[in-house]
Protein backbone atom coordinates (compact mmCIF):
# COMPACT_ATOMS: atom_id res chain seq x y z
CA UNK A 1 0.00 0.00 0.00
CA UNK A 2 1.64 3.31 -1.10
CA UNK A 3 1.47 6.57 1.19
CA UNK A 4 -1.98 7.64 -1.01
CA UNK A 5 -3.87 5.07 -0.60
CA UNK A 6 -3.19 4.84 3.07
CA UNK A 7 -4.15 9.13 3.41
CA UNK A 8 -7.00 7.88 1.74
CA UNK A 9 -8.21 5.05 3.66
CA UNK A 10 -7.63 7.26 6.67
CA UNK A 11 -9.28 10.29 5.22
CA UNK A 12 -12.54 8.05 4.87
CA UNK A 13 -12.53 6.57 8.33
CA UNK A 14 -11.66 9.95 10.02
CA UNK A 15 -14.94 11.52 8.02
CA UNK A 16 -17.15 8.61 9.18
CA UNK A 17 -16.04 8.79 12.72
CA UNK A 18 -15.82 12.81 12.50
CA UNK A 19 -19.66 12.50 11.27
CA UNK A 20 -20.42 10.22 13.95
CA UNK A 21 -19.29 12.59 16.43
CA UNK A 22 -21.03 15.46 15.62
CA UNK A 23 -24.18 13.56 15.39
CA UNK A 24 -23.39 12.21 18.72
CA UNK A 25 -23.26 15.92 19.73
CA UNK A 26 -26.49 16.67 18.23
CA UNK A 27 -28.01 14.08 20.32
CA UNK A 28 -28.56 11.80 17.35
CA UNK A 29 -27.93 8.37 18.42
CA UNK A 30 -28.45 6.45 14.85
CA UNK A 31 -28.35 2.85 16.40
CA UNK A 32 -30.68 2.92 18.72
CA UNK A 33 -33.57 4.33 15.72
CA UNK A 34 -36.89 5.37 16.76
CA UNK A 35 -40.11 2.35 15.86
CA UNK A 36 -41.30 5.63 13.55
CA UNK A 37 -39.67 8.30 11.91
CA UNK A 38 -40.57 11.58 10.05
CA UNK A 39 -42.59 12.68 13.60
CA UNK A 40 -44.04 9.40 14.07
CA UNK A 41 -45.72 8.84 10.64
CA UNK A 42 -43.47 6.81 8.77
CA UNK A 43 -42.27 3.20 9.26
CA UNK A 44 -38.63 2.69 9.66
CA UNK A 45 -36.54 0.61 7.53
CA UNK A 46 -33.23 -0.12 6.70
CA UNK A 47 -32.06 2.22 4.49
CA UNK A 48 -32.17 0.37 0.60
CA UNK A 49 -30.15 0.68 -2.72
CA UNK A 50 -32.28 1.21 -6.12
CA UNK A 51 -32.93 -1.76 -6.44
CA UNK A 52 -34.55 -3.17 -2.85
CA UNK A 53 -31.19 -4.46 -1.67
CA UNK A 54 -30.93 -3.47 2.05
CA UNK A 55 -27.12 -1.52 2.74
CA UNK A 56 -25.05 -3.27 5.24
CA UNK A 57 -22.47 -2.69 7.90
CA UNK A 58 -21.78 1.17 8.54
CA UNK A 59 -23.83 2.40 5.61
CA UNK A 60 -26.79 1.49 7.56
CA UNK A 61 -25.45 4.00 10.75
CA UNK A 62 -24.34 6.65 8.34
CA UNK A 63 -27.52 6.61 5.94
CA UNK A 64 -30.51 6.42 8.79
CA UNK A 65 -28.66 9.37 10.40
CA UNK A 66 -28.37 11.33 7.19
CA UNK A 67 -32.11 10.69 7.29
CA UNK A 68 -32.97 11.70 10.56
CA UNK A 69 -30.77 14.56 10.12
CA UNK A 70 -32.46 16.19 6.95
CA UNK A 71 -35.95 14.71 7.42
CA UNK A 72 -36.03 12.30 4.67
CA UNK A 73 -39.34 9.99 4.76
CA UNK A 74 -38.13 7.29 1.87
CA UNK A 75 -35.52 4.82 2.77
CA UNK A 76 -34.36 4.57 -0.61
CA UNK A 77 -31.49 5.75 -1.83
CA UNK A 78 -28.92 5.89 -5.67
CA UNK A 79 -26.33 6.86 -7.07
CA UNK A 80 -26.31 9.96 -9.23
CA UNK A 81 -26.23 7.29 -12.53
CA UNK A 82 -28.35 5.29 -10.96
CA UNK A 83 -31.00 8.05 -11.09
CA UNK A 84 -30.52 9.09 -14.42
CA UNK A 85 -31.28 5.64 -15.92
CA UNK A 86 -34.23 5.31 -14.27
CA UNK A 87 -35.28 8.19 -15.40
CA UNK A 88 -35.38 10.79 -12.70
CA UNK A 89 -32.91 13.61 -12.10
CA UNK A 90 -31.11 14.99 -8.84
CA UNK A 91 -32.70 18.15 -7.73
CA UNK A 92 -30.19 21.44 -8.49
CA UNK A 93 -28.31 22.03 -4.92
CA UNK A 94 -29.10 18.79 -3.77
CA UNK A 95 -25.97 17.09 -1.83
CA UNK A 96 -25.23 13.32 -1.58
CA UNK A 97 -24.20 10.98 1.20
CA UNK A 98 -21.07 9.37 1.24
CA UNK A 99 -21.46 5.36 1.80
CA UNK A 100 -18.35 3.15 1.97
CA UNK A 101 -17.59 -0.52 -0.25
CA UNK A 102 -15.24 -2.33 1.48
CA UNK A 103 -13.54 -5.65 0.05
CA UNK A 104 -10.60 -7.23 -0.83
CA UNK A 105 -8.96 -8.97 -3.64
CA UNK A 106 -6.16 -11.62 -4.42
CA UNK A 107 -2.87 -10.89 -5.98
CA UNK A 108 0.01 -12.98 -6.86
CA UNK A 109 2.91 -11.88 -5.75
CA UNK A 110 6.49 -13.76 -5.99
CA UNK A 111 9.01 -13.54 -3.04
CA UNK A 112 12.67 -13.24 -3.41
CA UNK A 113 13.25 -16.76 -3.30
CA UNK A 114 11.05 -17.07 -6.47
CA UNK A 115 8.15 -18.83 -4.71
CA UNK A 116 4.65 -17.63 -5.58
CA UNK A 117 2.42 -16.37 -2.99
CA UNK A 118 -1.01 -14.77 -3.39
CA UNK A 119 -2.04 -11.94 -1.08
CA UNK A 120 -5.53 -10.79 0.08
CA UNK A 121 -5.31 -7.40 -0.08
CA UNK A 122 -8.56 -5.31 1.31
CA UNK A 123 -9.65 -2.25 -0.02
CA UNK A 124 -12.34 0.76 0.82
CA UNK A 125 -13.81 2.61 -1.78
CA UNK A 126 -16.29 5.87 -1.06
CA UNK A 127 -19.44 6.38 -4.00
CA UNK A 128 -22.21 9.20 -3.29
CA UNK A 129 -25.89 8.53 -3.08
CA UNK A 130 -28.87 10.15 -3.04
CA UNK A 131 -32.35 10.09 -1.18
CA UNK A 132 -35.57 9.14 -3.44
CA UNK A 133 -36.82 12.19 -1.83
CA UNK A 134 -33.89 14.56 -3.30
CA UNK A 135 -34.72 13.21 -6.75
CA UNK A 136 -37.50 14.07 -9.63
CA UNK A 137 -38.76 12.14 -12.50
CA UNK A 138 -39.20 9.03 -10.82
CA UNK A 139 -42.81 9.24 -11.07
CA UNK A 140 -42.95 6.68 -7.88
CA UNK A 141 -40.97 3.96 -9.62
CA UNK A 142 -38.45 4.44 -6.49
CA UNK A 143 -40.78 3.22 -4.54
CA UNK A 144 -41.86 -0.15 -6.13
CA UNK A 145 -38.56 -0.75 -6.94
CA UNK A 146 -37.41 -4.36 -5.37
CA UNK A 147 -39.29 -6.85 -3.48
CA UNK A 148 -41.33 -4.65 -0.90
CA UNK A 149 -43.43 -6.46 1.02
CA UNK A 150 -46.23 -5.84 3.56
CA UNK A 151 -45.48 -5.42 7.41
CA UNK A 152 -47.59 -8.69 8.02
CA UNK A 153 -45.91 -10.71 5.18
CA UNK A 154 -42.92 -9.95 6.82
CA UNK A 155 -44.28 -11.06 10.52
CA UNK A 156 -45.50 -14.40 8.79
CA UNK A 157 -42.06 -14.82 7.31
CA UNK A 158 -39.77 -14.73 10.74
CA UNK A 159 -41.61 -18.06 11.91
CA UNK A 160 -39.16 -19.49 9.91
CA UNK A 161 -36.44 -18.61 11.39
CA UNK A 162 -38.06 -18.42 14.58
CA UNK A 163 -40.96 -21.40 15.11
CA UNK A 164 -43.04 -21.37 17.47
CA UNK A 165 -43.13 -24.58 19.59
CA UNK A 166 -46.23 -26.85 20.01
CA UNK A 167 -47.79 -26.39 23.27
Amino acid sequence: MNRQQSNQRSDIYSRITTKIIADLKQGVRPWTKPWTAGGGTAEVSRPLRHNGQPYTGINVLLLWSEAIARGFASPRWMTFRQAIELGGAVRRGETGTTVVFASSFIRAERTETGAEIERDIPFLKTYTVFNTDQITGLNGLAHSIGPDQDWMSRIGAAGRFFPIPAP
